[in-house]
């Protein structure tokens, strides 16, 4: 591991503990070299997902980019960040748990829209009106009465 703030490659691990029930390691680890400490994790690596998109291409499953496209649906609303983070994390367990190789986009759009319902009406509807590409005010409208009906 390379020390951020030296370069050394040269580093000892001081202390390691299980993080995120137990699906990560933390390791404290200090630089031999400036003695700078930092931490990192460690992780299993899963076998790469691919998403199958609408129109049949192929994309590399990423939790980062489900993480970005959360967020933006947040975005200037009262969503803390620890629970986007949990939405994506549960999200993305549960895509590895239920498939192996590729995965219908549908699935994940469908996991986020029930997660952020129950998280924010306001971040469902707009990443509703992305994910089902509203066309026009009345779709907004329609999904709104959808979700007034629920209620």
């Amino acid at each position: 591991m390379r020390c951020p703030k030296c370069g050394c490659q040269d580093d000892k691990v001081v202390d390691s503990r299980a993080s995120r029930e137990g699906a990560t390691i933390r390791r404290r680890r200090e630089c031999i070299a400036c003695e700078h400490r930092f931490t990192t994790y460690e992780e299993i690596e899963k076998l790469g997902l691919v998403i199958v998109k609408r129109d049949g291409r192929r994309e590399d499953f990423s939790k980062d980019k489900l993480l970005s496209g959360i967020r933006k649906a947040c975005q200037k609303r009262p969503v803390s960040p620890k629970i986007i983070e949990d939405l994506a994390e549960r999200i993305a367990e549960t895509v590895n748990i239920k498939f192996e190789g590729e995965v219908p986009a549908e699935f994940i759009g469908k996991q986020v829209m029930d997660g952020l319902r129950e998280i924010d009406e306001v971040a469902y509807v707009r990443f509703a009106s992305v994910y089902r590409r509203f066309q026009e005010a009345t779709d907004f409208v329609q999904e709104v009465k959808k979700m007034e009906a629920q209620q």
